[in-house]
C-alpha cells in the first residue's frame, strides 16, 4: 500500500513538474523571462528532475511507474 501511494504522490508531482516546465518553456519563447530567471528556473527544474530521480530510487519506482493508464482516455503523463 505504501508503494501505491508513493506512486501516486510522485506521480501528481511528475505532472506539475511537467506543466510548470512547459509554461517556463512557452514564457522563454516569447521572450518575457531575463537571463538571470532563465538560468534560475534552468537549476530549478533540473534540481527537481534530480530529486525525483531519488525519490523513485527510494520507492523502487521507474519513470514510467509514474505514467498511470487512464483506460480508455490514455496515459496520465504525455510521452517525452
Amino acid at each position: 500500500m505504501q508503494r501505491d501511494l508513493s506512486r501516486l504522490v510522485l506521480t501528481l508531482v511528475e505532472l506539475i513538474r511537467q506543466l510548470v516546465e512547459r509554461q517556463c518553456v512557452r514564457r522563454m519563447d516569447r521572450g518575457e523571462l531575463t537571463g538571470e530567471q532563465l538560468e534560475a528556473v534552468g537549476l530549478t527544474l533540473l534540481r527537481l528532475e534530480e530529486a525525483m530521480t531519488e525519490l523513485c530510487e527510494r520507492f523502487g519506482l521507474t519513470p514510467a511507474d509514474l505514467n498511470l493508464d487512464l483506460g480508455p482516455l490514455g496515459t496520465l503523463l504525455p510521452a517525452d
